[in-house]
């Protein structure tokens, strides 16, 4: 029996939306994710991660929102289905993901 398991986190950034949006972009296309739906406008883009050979790909929700003209709230949620079988290797799968992602943007954000 397969189930979700989630995760989210949220994050502000010292920087201004357009360059965190562009930076998110460049993010997705570096750890070579796949977008499902991207909303230029709401700044929200739905993407699907690789597969490992022991767990399930992740759906990762990013939204990302300008707080002040130099800040900028990056939230992500992350599904992942887990089956009882795999809920073990799968444990917090989600949340390395997000981290990735962070990791990724602070990288392009640098840049």
């Amino acid at each position: 029996m397969a189930y979700l398991r989630k995760e989210d986190e949220t994050v502000e950034i010292d920087h201004p939306l357009d360059k965190v949006w562009g930076a998110v972009q460049k993010a997705l296309t570096s750890l070579a994710w796949s977008v499902e739906q991207i909303d230029e406008t709401e700044h929200r883009v739905k993407v699907k991660t690789k597969s490992a050979p022991w767990s399930y790909s992740s759906i990762l929700m990013i939204a990302v929102l300008s707080m002040s003209e130099n800040t900028t709230r990056v939230s992500i949620a992350a599904e992942t289905p887990v089956t009882t079988i795999t809920a073990i290797v799968d444990f917090r799968q989600g949340r390395r993901r997000i981290d990735m992602f962070l990791a990724e943007l602070a990288k392009q954000l640098a840049t």
